[in-house]
């Protein structure tokens, strides 16, 4: 007869859920958050520097420049050309050459000094400037108009009127570190010809660029308080490809 051997029992293990682990919180590291604060206030300093000493944006505002500057065309000035001017001082740095004749300059306007004018250099410091029935003479000698400089009053005031100025100014000469300057739309600028003669410590820089052009739109909507805000923004947006004056963007101030 066979026997039968006992056998054992074995527990089986039973394994036990494993506790789930909350993995760490990432935590900034202070190393990239100071790299950050530097990129920022850098880039913050350079724009400043930029603007103070090389280049600055200006907006065109009236049509005393037509048609060689329209109202809406934005521009570029070059400030370095002349000597920008170190802030919270009366110092300048070096400049590269002084305005010459046919520069297109902005300038503090002389009678308010918190606003920008933009006109053209038609003599500089000791040259004889003398306009005779809209005709400009220096020292003596009949100059050539811009090329898109205008005209819009045929009318030619005479010295004996109100207004000559206009039309018939001196002779006079232009003194020691001041210019004479003009709009290209003779007719309608209001320049030397009425404030005097523009000192060379007023003058910002050289226009050169026109970096974009936006043409005037009497039906916007206008800026009511920030209720109106939306409503500018989605007018802006569908108009945006009629407005912009796409020819315009690049073109050199001349």
């Amino acid at each position: 007869m066979s026997k039968t051997v006992p056998t054992k029992k074995v527990k089986q293990a039973t394994r036990r859920p494993a506790k789930k682990t909350t993995p760490p919180t990432p935590t900034q590291d202070p190393s990239v958050t100071s790299e950050y604060i530097k990129a920022i206030v850098f880039a913050v300093l350079l724009a400043l520097f930029i603007r103070t000493f090389v280049v600055q944006a200006f907006r065109i505002p009236s049509g005393s420049m037509e048609d060689t500057l329209l109202i809406g065309d934005f521009l570029l000035a070059n400030k370095f050309i002349f000597g920008a001017q170190i802030p919270f001082t009366n110092t300048r740095l070096p400049a590269l050459r002084d305005p010459q004749i046919d520069d297109v300059v902005i300038f503090q306007y002389p009678e308010d000094l918190s606003r920008d004018f933009i006109k053209r250099v038609v003599a500089i410091p000791g040259q004889t400037i003398e306009i005779r029935n809209k005709i400009l003479f220096v020292n003596g000698k009949r100059t050539i108009d811009p090329a898109k400089s205008k005209y819009v009053d045929p009318r030619i005031i005479n010295s004996n009127e109100p207004g000559s100025i206009r039309d018939n100014y001196g002779p006079a000469i232009v003194p020691k570190g001041h210019y004479f300057v003009m709009g290209d739309n003779r007719d309608n600028s209001e320049d030397s010809r009425y404030w005097g003669y523009l000192n060379k410590e007023l003058i910002h820089g050289k226009a050169f660029i026109l970096y974009w052009s936006w043409a005037p739109d009497d039906n916007a909507p206008v800026y009511k308080g920030f209720v109106s805000i939306p409503g500018l923004l989605f007018y802006n947006i569908i108009n945006f490809p009629a407005r912009t004056r796409w020819t315009r963007i690049g073109m050199l101030i001349e």
